[in-house]
């Protein structure tokens, strides 16, 4: 038996793949590597609902789907005081109906305007309309900063987007089939995987990695500093991950992502310098594990790159990976089967009778 459901198969999928001993992540027949930073948002999402949702237009879907969210949660911005950003998503998607008309566009963009507008309130700021005309990232981006966004940076961010938009059956994702296979409802599907990646354990990391940053101080700090953390059994964060036995795919097409914002007011040079050093004490402390660099060390680094605060990492990683929550809701809704599996009972047992 598997305490944690490893290696149980739980679905079969057309969507996406990790093969964690290769170090691949294949969605819908393709390498992530041939998607992100060569197809825009919107395109890999038409990609992966091929079969589920049809969209001519996929920017001006998304674009609409944007539009009409605002319409629809801007009024709730005064309730999202107190709350931190991710509460705050939660927050205004809870307020969607399920049986909204043209849902899976919509909910991709409710997933951006409730990011956008749930850090900006945690701030104190009001929340931004969308431009339903421009490109989904570029748009989430200016929603979030309340300023016009530079080609560049919006291309980051769309290739940052593309990269987290599936990742085969995480708890998030796991969580959103579960809730869909009782005809729940979409948005209640979306709220569900919210909740799970506001677990530390999976969406959660990203932040703590800048927390390392910051306390390493310096590139002269870095290796001694690493050494000593391993030493005290903590984990170097945004290194390591339970599928991937090799480098993890997504941190090589983030990091060059990263590359092309260095030399402005940000450390990426120094985090590089980090990451060197971090691998050559894991080699030295924990020979014959593979413990590489995964996607959280340059999410990091980017989203810190494009003026994100460390508390809306989370939120911007669930509106990139809502449209995978929504891929899979309705490819097991599809299935007409509920998902029950089974436990073992390891308490008491009632007194026989005598």
């Amino acid at each position: 038996m598997s305490i944690g459901l490893d290696d149980v198969i739980a679905a079969e999928t057309v969507l996406s793949h990790v093969d964690g001993e290769a170090g691949r992540l294949i969605v819908r027949g393709h390498d992530l590597e041939e998607l992100a930073g060569r197809v825009s948002y919107e395109d890999a999402v038409a990609l992966l609902w091929e079969g589920f949702v049809s969209l001519s237009d996929p920017r001006a879907a998304l674009g609409n789907g944007r539009a009409r969210a605002f319409a629809l949660l801007s009024g709730l911005a005064p309730r999202l005081h107190g709350l931190s950003p991710v509460e705050g998503m939660r927050l205004l998607l809870a307020a969607l109906p399920d049986a909204e008309p043209d849902h899976a566009p919509l909910a991709v963009g409710a997933a951006a305007v409730a990011a956008a507008m749930a850090v900006r309130g945690a701030q104190g700021l009001p929340p931004i309309a969308p431009d339903p005309a421009a490109g989904h990232a570029a748009d989430l981006l200016r929603m979030l900063r309340g300023e016009p966004v530079e080609e560049g940076d919006a291309k980051a961010l769309d290739t940052y987007l593309v990269t987290i938009l599936d990742h085969g059956l995480n708890a998030s994702t796991f969580t959103a089939r579960v809730v869909a296979s009782t005809e729940a409802g979409l948005l209640s599907a979306i709220v569900a995987g919210l909740c799970a990646l506001k677990g530390p354990l999976h969406g959660g990391a990203p932040g703590p990695v800048l927390d390392m940053l910051d306390a390493i101080g310096s590139t002269d700090r870095a290796e001694e500093w690493l050494d000593a953390a391993i030493a005290r059994n903590e984990r170097l964060m945004g290194f390591g991950h339970r599928v991937y036995r090799v480098r993890d795919p997504r941190a090589d097409v983030l990091k060059g992502a990263v590359s092309r914002l260095k030399g402005r007011d940000n450390r990426i040079a120094f985090a590089e310098a980090v990451e060197e050093a971090a691998l050559r004490v894991l080699a030295r402390r924990k020979p014959g594990r593979r413990l590489d660099t995964n996607v959280e060390f340059y999410t990091a680094l980017l989203l810190e790159a494009l003026g994100v605060p460390r508390a809306g990492f989370t939120p911007l990683f669930g509106a990139g990976r809502t449209a995978g929550w929504v891929a899979h809701a309705l490819e097991q809704a599809g299935t007409g089967r509920i998902i029950r599996p089974q436990s073992r009972y390891v308490g008491p047992r009632p007194a026989e009778a005598a």
